[in-house]
């Protein structure tokens, strides 16, 4: 199972968009900041060595480590999206910043489904979700890097997940300014 998924992995992931600086320009009638969901993770650089990119951190969760839990408790407890639920006004700003040490996707889907990497959708009994389907390059944000500030633009619930690790999500919650 490790080298297998290791070579998904490899399959799955490929070089990313480099940071960008949060956009800290007037909305409306006020200037708002930019709200941050931060991606993160605890990968262990010794073993995920073979995932597109490594791991750029100090210790943490081995990869055999990592499957163990995905398979018990479907879902690796320290890769997740900060805060699950983002609550905005209609017209304000927010961005996902990559604060863990792989590469992981923020990508907007009409519901939640599973990822790129085949195993973990068999551990997790998931299904690909079609937004996962379409990625492009851009979509791939490193260690460090951030998507481009998104302006909210309809009042509503928005879900966004990894499409490499499925579990991390997050929902905005739009409501009227």
């Amino acid at each position: 199972m490790h080298a297998g998924a290791v070579a998904i992995f490899l399959a799955a992931c490929n070089d990313a968009v480099s940071p960008s600086s949060p956009d800290l320009s007037p909305s409306s009638a006020r200037a708002r900041a930019v709200a941050n969901v931060k991606m993160m993770d605890a990968c262990d650089p010794a073993t995920f060595a073979g995932v597109p990119g490594g791991c750029l951190r100090n210790g943490g969760v081995t990869f055999d480590q990592f499957i163990s839990q995905v398979s018990r408790l479907g879902r690796a407890p320290a890769w997740l999206f900060a805060p699950g639920d983002l609550y905005l006004e209609d017209g304000d700003e927010f961005m996902a910043t990559n604060v863990g040490g792989e590469v992981h996707t923020f990508t907007e889907v009409e519901e939640f489904g599973g990822g790129i990497v085949q195993p973990l959708n068999q551990l997790l009994g998931l299904t690909i979700a079609p937004e996962c389907q379409a990625l492009a390059q851009a979509d791939f944000i490193p260690p460090g890097g951030s998507t481009p500030a998104e302006e909210t633009e309809e009042v509503g619930d928005e879900h966004y997940q990894c499409c490499i690790h499925p579990w991390m999500r997050t929902t905005v919650h739009v409501r009227e300014s």
